[in-house]
């Protein structure tokens, strides 16, 4: 909570998602195999060991020749040439074309000196000891340069890059087999609460089956972070540190969630008050009550309990949080503006994050969106139907069918 004039207002969402930033900083390099690197961020410019390409080959499948040599050639008048040499891809003894000659070349394969030219094979008879040629081509015509794709001591990959299959292709193809990257974190997902049962297990009454962890998993997995889960710890501070402490030294990043409100079995509050987290309300629906800070040095996201609101906690602050940290120059969803298909209210003071489904037809400038499902933080299902987030500010109360609002495509 932040203080004003002896008072005490909610933490705004952009202030909490700033410390949650702030707390996580930007990730130490390491170098790692290409195989490794799907989904990080390249930490250093990559400059290029060798041209791309690495020298002059055909484009076709055909002959090279010397222009000069099928500048008459015709359909009705084709052009016969001795074929000297086969030269298919990979070849290294590479003798010269001699004038009034021809090579066979495969695609990929380097050009000969004295070619200027490449004649595709169907152009020609297909001949092997002497081919027919039924089309004049051109100086340079199907011919791959030098350096036309990337010039050796450019740069290839800049810094900040993204590393998707393209990109990792284009680093092996300059020469290199390792990367510097920004290290994914190591995250210790800890579930609380005593209710909570793991599948399959029988349920007794008041129980409920785990889930949240399962959901923080798949979503940090997916930023390449690696991960561990405790699932299902017990609403006692002595039993929550137990089972956590020991696990600290190997963890860059703890997410708790469950136990932070204002109840008698908050225990993640109960155990981390006055050990270096800090605890707040944000002026948020759903997933008002948060906390940050640093356990024995490891920061430690605290998240609530409700599934929804893990998954709009997620979004909000973690998700951010660790892109900045993993060195993502854009760390934000992509936001458009649509038309709600339906009114909607929100408690006035708060931002509210309303499960919704956007569409755009062709043709509108702007797209419709709607809810699915109403606000409640425990209705799981309806963020299944859902592929975005309605986004009503702090000094809305009521949004009405037709209006303009924000959406974050998820």
């Amino acid at each position: 909570m932040i203080a004003i004039n002896g008072t005490e207002r909610a933490r705004t969402v952009d202030e909490h998602r700033a410390e949650v930033i702030e707390l996580l900083g930007t990730r130490p390099t390491i170098e790692l195999p290409l195989a490794d690197c799907t989904g990080l961020v390249l930490a250093e410019d990559v400059r290029a060991g060798v041209s791309l390409p690495p020298f002059d080959n055909s484009a076709m499948d055909g002959y090279a020749v010397r222009s000069v040599d099928v500048v008459e050639a015709g359909p009705e008048r084709p052009v016969e040439l001795p074929v000297t040499e086969d030269i298919p891809a990979g070849r290294t003894d590479l003798p010269a074309l001699l004038p009034g000659t021809a090579h066979r070349i495969m695609t990929g394969a380097p050009l000969p000196t004295g070619a200027d030219t490449v004649v595709m094979v169907e152009r020609t008879d297909g001949g092997t000891e002497t081919v027919r040629v039924h089309e004049a081509a051109p100086p340079g015509a199907h011919i791959r340069r030098t350096g036309e794709d990337v010039a050796a001591g450019s740069v290839a990959l800049a810094a900040g890059t993204v590393l998707g299959p393209a990109q990792l292709g284009l680093a092996s193809a300059v020469g290199l087999d390792r990367l510097t990257v920004h290290e994914p974190p190591r995250v210790l997902v800890v579930s609380t609460g005593t209710e909570l049962v793991l599948p399959p297990a029988e349920l007794r009454h008041g129980q409920i089956y785990e889930s949240n962890s399962v959901m923080l998993v798949a979503a940090l997995r997916a930023m390449g972070c690696r991960v561990e889960s405790l699932r299902s710890v017990a609403d006692d501070v002595d039993a929550f540190r137990a089972a956590i402490e020991p696990k600290l030294a190997d963890s860059d990043l703890v997410v708790t969630s469950g136990g932070v409100s204002a109840g008698a079995y908050e225990v993640v509050k109960d155990a981390l008050t006055g050990a270096g987290v800090r605890f707040a309300k944000v002026a948020m629906q759903p997933g008002g009550p948060q906390g940050c800070g640093r356990w024995n040095g490891v920061p430690v996201v605290t998240l609530p309990g409700n599934p929804v609101s893990v998954l709009v906690s997620f979004e909000a602050f973690l998700r951010p949080a660790l892109l900045s940290a993993l060195g993502h120059s854009d760390v934000e969803r992509r936001r458009v503006r649509a038309r709600l298909t339906e009114t909607l209210t929100s408690p006035r003071g708060k931002r509210q994050f309303r499960r919704g489904y956007y569409t755009q037809r062709e043709g509108q400038v702007t797209g419709v969106v709607g809810p699915r499902g109403g606000p409640g933080s425990h209705l799981l299902a309806a963020f299944t139907q859902a592929n975005c987030l309605i986004v009503l500010p702090e000094d809305v109360a009521e949004a009405e069918e037709g209006s303009e609002v924000d959406v974050l495509l998820l």
